[in-house]
C-alpha cells in the first residue's frame, strides 16, 4: 500500500461527537488506498457505560488512541487534552485533523493541530447561539476560527461564517451528519423493543432529555422543570433517560424524593443508541435542551419543545417541529397543552439531510 495515503485522525470527546463521526469512519474506510484512519478518543465523556453503548451500537472499532482525560472544570479538561493529544501528534503525525461538534475536545483539538501546522476540519461548523455565556458557543467560535476546512450542515452556518470574515473558498455546505447515523441505524432502531420492555405505547408518552447547567446546575431551575412535569404527568406518561450530571444534581439539591414520588414519570439509566433513537420516533412529543435531539426529531417530524432561551440550529425552527420554551413551569405546561390538544407544528427535512454527508465530505479530501 502506497504511503501517498493522507494519514486522518478522527476525533471524538462525548457523547455527540460518536453519531457524527461514526458516518464518516466508515465512509473513509472505503477508500484504504487514499487514507489511513486513527480514531482518536479524548475521553472527555467519562461515564464507561454511555460510552461502551454508543461504541458498539455505532459499529465504531476500539479508539487507536484513548486519551482518559475524565472530567473537571472547562479549564482542567482542556489543558489535560492539549497536554495528551499533543504528545499523540507529536508520535504520529496526521496530514489532516477532523474534529466535530462544540465540546471541549473539539477546540483542544484543533488548538493542538493548527499550533503544530497540521490542517484540521470542523465538522459541523458555523452553528451559533449568539450567547457567549454558553461554553459550547466559545468552543464553536475559536475552533471555526482556526480551521482549514468549515464542514457545514445549514446555510444559516455559511452565512454565520461568512459574517465572521472566514473565506468563502474554506466553507463547505455538506449537510447534517446526524442525520447519516439516523438513517443507517433506523431499521435496528426500529426492531428496538425498550416500549415492551417499560410497557409504553406509541404516542402514549412524551421524552425527556436535560443535561445543560443552566437547567440542570441551579436548583430554582430544576424545580421549576420539576413542577411543570409534575403537572404534565397527570395527562400523559413522561419518560427521562436521566443524564449522570441531571441524576448527581438531583441528588446535591436532595429532590431526587421529589422526582421519585412524580405520579408516571419514569426515570431511566442512559440507554443505548438504538432504544434513545425508538424511543424518539414514537414519542407524542420530545422535551429537551440537546442540541442534537432537536434535529432528530425534526427530520422524524416529532414536535420537540427545546428548554432553552436560544438555539444554534435555528434551522430546527425555521423548517422543523422545534420551539423554544422559556425556563417557566407555566410556560412549559402551556406548551404541552397545545401539543396534546392536537396544534402540532408541522416541519419538513431541510435540504442535505439525506443521509449522504459523510459521502460529500470525504470527496472533497479525495
Amino acid at each position: 500500500m502506497s504511503e501517498t495515503r493522507k494519514k486522518v485522525h478522527l476525533v471524538v470527546g462525548a457523547r455527540p461527537n460518536f453519531m457524527k463521526i461514526s458516518p464518516l469512519y466508515r465512509e473513509f474506510r472505503k477508500f484504504p488506498e487514499k487514507f489511513r484512519i486513527k480514531l482518536i478518543h479524548t475521553g472527555q465523556h467519562y461515564d464507561s457505560r454511555m460510552s461502551n453503548f454508543f461504541f458498539h451500537d455505532l459499529r465504531l472499532p476500539q479508539p487507536d488512541e484513548y486519551l482518559e482525560v475524565g472530567s473537571g472544570t472547562h479549564g482542567e479538561q482542556t489543558a489535560r487534552i492539549m497536554e495528551r493529544y499533543e504528545r499523540v501528534l507529536q508520535e504520529d503525525r496526521p496530514d489532516l485533523v477532523i474534529v466535530a461538534g462544540d465540546v471541549n475536545s473539539t477546540v483542544a483539538c484543533a488548538l493542538d493541530a493548527v499550533k503544530m501546522h497540521i490542517q484540521v476540519a470542523h465538522l459541523e461548523a458555523g452553528l451559533r447561539s449568539f450567547d457567549r455565556s454558553m461554553p459550547e458557543e466559545i468552543n464553536r467560535i475559536l475552533t471555526d476560527a482556526v480551521s482549514d476546512y468549515l464542514l457545514t450542515p445549514s446555510p444559516d452556518a455559511d452565512q454565520n461564517l461568512i459574517r465572521e470574515g472566514i473565506s468563502p473558498e474554506k466553507i463547505h455546505f455538506v449537510g447534517n451528519i446526524m442525520i447519516d447515523a439516523l438513517i443507517e441505524h433506523k431499521v435496528k432502531a426500529t426492531q428496538s423493543e425498550i416500549l415492551s420492555t417499560y410497557g409504553l405505547q406509541q404516542k402514549k408518552y412524551a421524552l425527556i432529555t436535560l443535561h445543560r447547567p443552566a437547567n440542570v446546575d441551579i436548583e430554582t431551575s430544576l424545580s421549576k422543570i420539576l413542577n411543570a412535569f409534575r403537572a404534565i404527568s397527570r395527562k400523559i406518561k413522561l419518560v427521562f433517560p436521566i443524564h449522570p450530571r441531571t441524576r448527581k444534581q438531583l441528588s446535591l439539591f436532595h429532590l431526587d424524593h421529589a422526582a421519585a414520588e412524580i405520579p408516571d414519570l419514569l426515570l431511566l439509566e442512559p440507554v443505548g443508541y438504538f432504544d434513545f433513537i425508538k424511543l424518539q420516533m414514537e414519542a407524542k412529543f420530545i422535551l429537551t435542551d440537546s442540541g442534537g435531539i432537536q434535529e432528530e426529531s425534526t427530520w422524524f417530524g416529532i414536535p420537540c419543545l427545546t428548554l432553552r432561551p436560544n438555539t444554534e440550529r435555528p434551522i430546527t425552527i425555521s423548517e422543523g417541529t422545534n420551539q423554544l420554551i422559556r425556563l417557566d413551569t407555566d410556560a412549559i405546561i402551556e406548551a404541552v397543552e397545545t401539543i396534546l390538544q392536537g396544534n402540532v407544528k408541522k416541519g419538513t427535512i431541510p435540504r442535505f439531510w439525506d443521509g449522504n454527508t459523510a459521502a460529500r465530505v470525504v470527496k472533497i479530501f479525495r
